[in-house]
């Protein structure tokens, strides 16, 4: 959203990469996405926290695979579930989220953008820029920022520990 000279609000569209985890449905910015891949071979890290699931070979570059089911705090999914993952880059690095099914690249208006909703999780709200809603279902906006912060945050903790 932006403001015009004679102070009017304007809104822009945005376009995102869109997904599942479970039955919630939640959206990346296209700019941030690099790849979507289908079920990537995840190589485990030692003594990670549950959500870094591992380490992803992408044609010679590694990524970070972080599991959202288990960042946000929801239950393993169905062990016949083949999951997708969506590979992007944030601050120089690439991250690979895991997700359950991937869904469009959907173009939402501005204008329908809302903050992020008290009634959210407190183990989802954290990584969530805001919400847009649609016909019949809500879509969250992650802030991959936030995600990286984490990722960051608990590698320096693993690092002091050993």
């Amino acid at each position: 959203m932006s403001s015009s000279a004679n102070g009017a609000s304007t809104f822009s569209s945005e376009l995102l990469t869109t997904f599942y985890i479970g039955q919630s449905y939640y959206g990346i910015e296209v700019l941030k996405v690099q790849e979507v891949t289908g079920n990537p071979t995840i190589v485990p890290v030692p003594l990670a926290p549950d959500f870094i699931r591992g380490l992803i070979n992408l044609r010679g570059q590694l990524a970070t695979a972080l599991g959202l089911r288990a960042l946000f705090g929801e239950a393993a999914a169905a062990k016949d579930l083949e999951e997708m993952s969506v590979v992007c880059r944030a601050e120089g690095n690439l991250v690979s989220l895991i997700v359950d099914e991937i869904g469009d690249v959907l173009e939402v208006e501005g204008k329908n953008f809302e903050a992020t909703p008290e009634s959210l999780p407190v183990g989802i709200k954290r990584f969530v820029k805001g919400v847009y809603k649609l016909d019949g279902k809500l879509l969250s906006v992650l802030d991959l920022e936030r995600i990286t912060k984490e990722l960051l945050t608990t590698s320096e903790k693993l690092e002091v520990q050993n």
